[in-house]
């Protein structure tokens, strides 16, 4: 999932927040030096990717990418997801979604000085411009997906992934409003932050 959807089934913390974003950014981070909190959220992090991954309805979305694409589909419906729990946000919550992007942003700016370089460089970038405020819109999420296709290391069409996703909207947005509740409850129900053990 995407950074939206990450941070939607994080906890209310600042530590939770830092937790469920890091998971992106971990390569080369020792995360021993991160307290348990922050240890949790990224273990919750691994948790929202491995369940997405394996979902029927995500695999079933997957498939609806051309094939010359299909290896950026993932990384397409992440984004696209985002724009969707965004569209659908109070069927999900009755917390508005105003709310929980100014609650969000000001978690995450508690633990900026603490984050890795890359992931201050990146959630300072989103807060400072307000991704969320463009997944909210289509055109939003082509520009995103644009920007992702330039910082791929080599020729590629990922780009196209946006005409991928306008001949499929219905469905994939059908797959979405099936895998998402299950998701959550999943994590309601086995997140490691949510474990009586915590």
């Amino acid at each position: 999932m995407n950074y939206l959807a990450h941070l939607f089934l994080a906890r209310p913390t600042a530590d939770s927040h830092f937790g469920n974003l890091l998971g992106d950014f971990r390569r080369g981070v020792d995360i021993n030096t991160y307290g348990k909190a922050v240890q949790l959220g990224l273990k919750n992090h691994y948790e929202v990717d491995k369940f997405t991954d394996s979902h029927d309805s995500v695999l079933a979305a997957k498939e609806l990418f051309d094939k010359k694409r299909r290896r950026f589909a993932p990384v397409a419906l992440d984004i696209y997801f985002d724009h969707l729990l965004i569209k659908h946000w109070s069927t999900f919550t009755s917390q508005s979604f105003d709310e929980f992007r100014e609650q969000s942003f000001s978690l995450l700016e508690q633990r900026l000085p603490a984050m890795p370089r890359a992931m201050q460089h990146s959630v300072g970038h989103m807060i400072t411009h307000d991704w969320f405020e463009d997944y909210a819109k289509e055109e939003g999420i082509a520009r995103a997906i644009s920007v992702v296709a330039k910082r791929i290391r080599f020729a590629n069409t990922f780009h196209h992934v946006v005409d991928d996703i306008s001949a499929n909207k219905k469905e994939i947005e059908a797959r979405f409003l099936t895998f998402f509740p299950d998701l959550i409850a999943h994590i309601k129900d086995r997140g490691p932050e949510n474990s009586s053990e915590n």
